[in-house]
């Protein structure tokens, strides 16, 4: 696929290696969220228990999620500190679990500490890792989250935390060089919604974010019931499922590659119109 913008060609990239496998985003995927945490702003996605966990991603699994997406430290404004060692005990035991039931599920963590991201791949099988600190993280002996993705040859997530598309841009032009000159061939955008943007200026980055596309990477999207929904219409997470399926749905006419959320039948139903419509495009 190849994108055109004013000053730019460049060839889109769809297909990341997963542990060996290839992974195609060129028709969009939905990454299934599992909170391994008391504590994350949506009440329904909080899992506690081993057996919960094991509910948890078989639901992901058996609704059509390519991707289980596991949290251990809650990012919502507000949220308890959770130190390394908890969120490294919540983690190992919901990737052992996952691992010995689903041995072949691709796992993305979802973490902003390089110590962390070591012990997932390397010794619990997390396949991706998905950094909510736009790699500013660093491990007590000094190596960043950069460092540590390449050492550890994964795909990663970049997120962003910039306000506007046009600063974003320019972070992530710079972001992913650094990442291309360590080996990290594997880079993954997301926008960043709800994090260091207001409400207005997170639904002017979801009416532009085709525009990322310039730069060549796959995109993911992470609305799933967030403030910037329940704010417009005055109610709570638990009540814009509706809202959420809106938004995504604008999120893939805009080019996103990977839909984050926590309701995955909904999301895969989404995808599966929009593919409907656009096939013969």
């Amino acid at each position: 696929m190849v994108f055109a913008s004013a000053a730019v060609i460049c060839v889109m990239h769809t297909t990341i290696n997963v542990g060996g496998r290839l992974l195609d985003l060129s028709s969009p995927v939905v990454m299934g969220i599992l909170n391994a945490t008391p504590d994350s702003f949506f009440s329904a996605s909080r899992v506690e228990s081993e057996e919960a966990v094991a509910r948890r991603a078989a639901e992901i699994v058996e609704q059509g999620g390519t991707i289980i997406d596991v949290g251990a430290c809650s990012t919502r404004p507000g949220a308890d500190f959770v130190d390394e060692q908890e969120e490294l005990r919540r983690l190992e035991m919901a990737l052992r679990r996952i691992r010995a039931d689903f041995p072949d599920a691709i796992v993305s963590v979802d973490t902003f500490r390089p110590s962390v991201a070591q012990r997932a791949v390397e010794e619990w099988g997390a396949d991706i890792i998905n950094d909510v600190s736009e790699g500013t993280g660093t491990s007590d002996t000094g190596e960043s989250m950069f460092q540590c993705v390449a050492r550890l040859r994964v795909p990663y997530v970049l997120m962003s935390v910039e306000p506007n598309l046009e600063s974003m841009l320019r972070r992530f032009g710079s972001e992913v060089a650094e990442l291309h000159a360590l080996g990290v061939s594997d880079v993954i955008l997301d926008p960043g919604f709800g994090f260091g943007k207001t409400l207005e200026e997170n639904y002017s980055l979801l009416n532009d974010i085709d525009r990322l596309k310039v730069l060549g990477l796959p995109l993911l999207v992470g609305i799933s019931r967030k403030s910037m929904l329940y704010r417009v219409l005055d109610t709570t997470p638990e009540q814009v499922l509706n809202a959420t399926t809106a938004a995504n749905s604008v999120a893939l006419t805009k080019g996103a590659n990977i839909l984050r959320v926590h309701d995955v039948k909904e999301a895969v139903e989404t995808v599966r119109i929009f593919n409907a419509i656009t096939k013969n495009k």
